[in-house]
């Protein structure tokens, strides 16, 4: 029999992270384009990653395991949402971006799955035409080779039993990779990192708010927020 996948109790306390703490982080970047020296993927690229993966999918809908920013943005369509379990893997801001929510002189961080521990999260359905959205979903998640954020078929766990869910893991032979860090580091670079996407305090602003609507709460993302909620208030940044 399988374990039931816990569920939060609402959470008494707000966020230290606010949205008026949020908007002090933001402010207009304009996208620079591709990074210099970078090797960007291209058509021929995407069709083969989208080929590859439609080819060693399991019968049936093709599921999707959103742990982070895809919970609210996803790209292409998708059905359904139901908790799901990935043993083995854990959320994790684990690599560095230039562009997007960072830039060449103020580097971000961005999530994605690291081995070890377990991680919460939702799994939906790509929607037709599959080829299409997958495509979609490629081109949202993956830019440059080598890529640091690869699609793999992870086994997660639902309410409904044990199903392979297509998810996105970190390279750890990447040179974007950046292992694990202190988590006081990581509030740092979200409290001042802005690219033309957003700030990075916004991305785990809106991730912990969306999880915590699929009645999902990562402790180590609740951590990292009243952190980041201080750095921000001892920074002195001015509002556009």
């Amino acid at each position: 029999m399988n374990k039931p996948i816990s569920t939060a109790p609402p959470r008494k306390a707000p966020m230290a992270l606010t949205a008026d703490l949020v908007a002090r982080t933001m402010r207009a970047v304009e996208d620079a384009g591709p990074t210099p020296g970078m090797v960007y993927m291209t058509d021929a690229d995407y069709a083969r990653i989208r080929d590859e993966v439609l080819a060693t999918a399991p019968a049936g809908p093709l599921k999707l395991f959103a742990y982070g920013s895809l919970l609210w943005k996803p790209a292409g369509e998708v059905s359904g949402g139901e908790r799901a379990v990935a043993t083995g893997w854990h959320r994790s801001f684990c690599f560095t971006v230039q562009r997007f929510r960072g830039t060449l002189e103020q580097p971000g961080l961005m999530m994605a799955l690291d081995r070890g521990g377990q991680c919460q999260g939702m799994v939906f359905e790509i929607a037709e035409p599959v080829a299409a959205n997958l495509e979609a979903l490629l081109r949202r998640e993956m830019t440059i080779l080598p890529a640091v954020n690869v699609p793999r078929w992870l086994q997660v766990r639902t309410e409904g039993g044990i199903c392979r869910a297509l998810g996105f893991v970190v390279d750890p032979a990447n040179p974007r990779y950046a292992g694990k860090l202190d988590k006081q580091a990581i509030a740092a670079t979200l409290a001042t990192a802005v690219g033309h996407w957003g700030s990075g305090a916004e991305y785990l602003f809106e991730t912990i708010r969306h999880l915590e609507a699929c009645g999902i709460r990562d402790r180590n993302l609740w951590q990292l927020q009243a952190l980041v909620a201080e750095e921000i208030g001892r920074l002195s940044f001015t509002r556009p």
